[in-house]
């Protein structure tokens, strides 16, 4: 199948699936059960039929709510089949973000699992959610719900497929803003089908790679594992999470596992174990890197344990996918650097003024290229402050707000970020949101959240908290508190409490002092 014939998302599934060097070769691995190309388009086939039965029509949105599993893979491709925008929610999302993001987006359909019933079921009176809601497990008793098992099962409506072309939305990745509410990144088909043709194409991955996934499908690093799988007629071999890395190793080496993705977590994760109890992985050809700088050091270390694999450091952005890579090559001859823009793709430094900055000087980070996001769901101004006028009259150019260097090369170096969202486990993070959760804790009379360099995080998340004059909370407190209103990756890993925050003489509250205070 060639570049040109690839125009939407769901294009690949429907050629693989057809093909019958393909169609029953294994397109995911979950949970140690096989699932083939056939088996994937008649189920989302199904369930496309279903989607459409409760009114989801070309353009409308269906959340997905599940954990990494057969189910959601289903779900995305149903929701493309139907003609529908998907978006993936992380299923760690508590009732209140999940609420926001379904009428954010006018959400039809809800594709869920009765596990987290606890988060959604409070959110199904009213008209929220006018398709109802299809649920993975045992589901509960309620009008709006049905069971997905019955949504794929052969009796389900066949879909009549709708005319969708490149320019049309495929997907709303929601990630978090400093307004300290998420806004969904709208990526069409054909930036989707763009960005995965370039991925494939500097990887230089092939048909036969067994790609491991144990990222969230919400997270669109862990999202593009399945959509590059698919495009080449490979094979994802899906963990629900890397929380336990030695059921993880075990099934890399039962699955063949040849390309590996992570965050500097699940590497710092990796090279602990390793110190315990030597790990190999020859089977290993390609190891990815985002979300965090992964240290020169941990690099090399790296190739103990994956001796035959070619280390790639990268640099994106859930607003373009991705920006950069660095050859692995070049991994030692260039250390610390992000590398060059992926391919198609230009990438350029200005100064604050918008004049081009020279070799060696920082500068803010603009991005060229069809990856770049059409915009903001219904936010028009977070739209204009991140897409800028580009060099040809009513071109738009992704202004990333962060800070490079470029050599005289043309090799990038990151320096830093020029808001304050905090990226830790390879998520991002708005401190507003966090604080907002906290300051709902009885107890607390004030607030600030922050990031802090972290080797094993990326970011670790710092709150200074002032209590109350009568109040006695502990770090445990506070900690288990946050855990009741905010995803686990949201909740801070550090307390410090404090009589008092500082102030600029506007009264806010001064962040960049509390950052300074940690350097002195």
């Amino acid at each position: 199948m060639t570049a040109r014939e690839i125009r939407r998302l769901h294009d690949s599934l429907l050629h693989h699936a057809g093909d019958p060097a393909t169609a029953d070769k294994p397109v995911v691995i979950a949970e140690g059960q096989r699932y083939t190309y056939r088996e994937l388009l008649e189920a989302a086939r199904r369930l496309a039929g279903t989607l459409q039965a409760r009114g989801v029509r070309r353009g409308d949105r269906v959340a997905i709510y599940l954990d990494n599993g057969w189910p959601a893979v289903v779900a995305i491709y149903a929701v493309l089949i139907a003609g529908g925008v998907f978006l993936v929610v992380n299923p760690q999302t508590k009732s209140d973000k999940l609420a926001f993001i379904l009428d954010d987006c006018s959400a039809r359909v809800l594709v869920t699992d009765a596990h987290i019933g606890e988060q959604f079921l409070p959110l199904l009176d009213g008209s929220r959610l006018p398709g109802g809601v299809i649920c993975s497990g045992e589901c509960p008793e309620h009008r709006a719900i049905s069971p997905f098992d019955a949504a794929t099962c052969a009796a389900a409506p066949e879909p009549v497929e709708p005319t969708v072309i490149g320019p049309d939305l495929a997907a709303l990745i929601y990630t978090s803003g400093s307004t300290g509410t998420p806004k969904g990144v709208m990526q069409t088909h054909q930036s989707m089908v763009f960005a995965g043709g370039s991925l494939v194409e500097y990887l230089r991955l092939s048909s036969d790679d067994r790609i491991l996934c144990a990222l969230p499908l919400a997270f669109d690093y862990g999202l593009y594992q399945l959509l590059m799988a698919v495009r080449l007629g490979a094979t994802l071999v899906l963990e629900r999470s890397f929380t336990f890395p030695a059921q993880v190793f075990a099934r890399m080496q039962a699955e063949g596992v040849t390309v590996f993705p992570g965050v500097p977590t699940m590497f710092a994760m990796l090279l602990a174990a390793h110190r315990k109890s030597p790990l190999r992985f020859d089977g290993v050809t390609r190891v990815t890197n985002t979300a965090a700088a992964l240290s020169d050091d941990s690099a090399a270390r790296l190739r103990e344990i994956f001796p035959q694999a070619l280390v790639y450091k990268m640099y994106g952005l859930t607003e373009c996918k991705r920006v950069s890579y660095l050859e692995p090559e070049l991994v030692d001859q260039r250390p610390g650097s992000v590398g060059k823009a992926i391919p198609g793709t230009e990438v350029y430094l200005l100064s604050p003024s918008g004049e081009p900055t020279p070799a060696g000087e920082i500068g803010v980070l603009h991005v060229r290229g069809p990856h770049v996001m059409l915009g903001y769901w219904n936010r028009p101004d977070l739209s204009e402050h991140m897409l800028r006028p580009g060099r040809l009259p009513g071109e738009r150019v992704l202004c990333t707000h962060d800070l490079f260097r470029m050599d005289e090369d043309g090799f990038l170096y990151f320096v830093g970020r020029s808001d304050d969202i905090i990226k830790t486990r390879g998520e991002k993070v708005s401190p507003v949101e966090v604080e907002n959760a906290m300051s709902a804790i009885d107890g607390i009379r004030e607030v600030a959240v922050v990031g802090v360099e972290d080797e094993l995080l990326g970011q670790a998340i710092r709150a200074y908290v002032v209590l109350q004059d009568d109040a006695c909370l502990s770090t445990g407190q506070i900690r288990a508190l946050c855990l009741r209103r905010l995803e686990s990756f949201m909740v801070p890993q550090q307390v410090v409490f404090v009589q008092e925050l500082p102030r600029t003489p506007s009264g806010k509250v001064s962040k960049r002092a509390l950052l300074e205070s940690l350097a002195s």
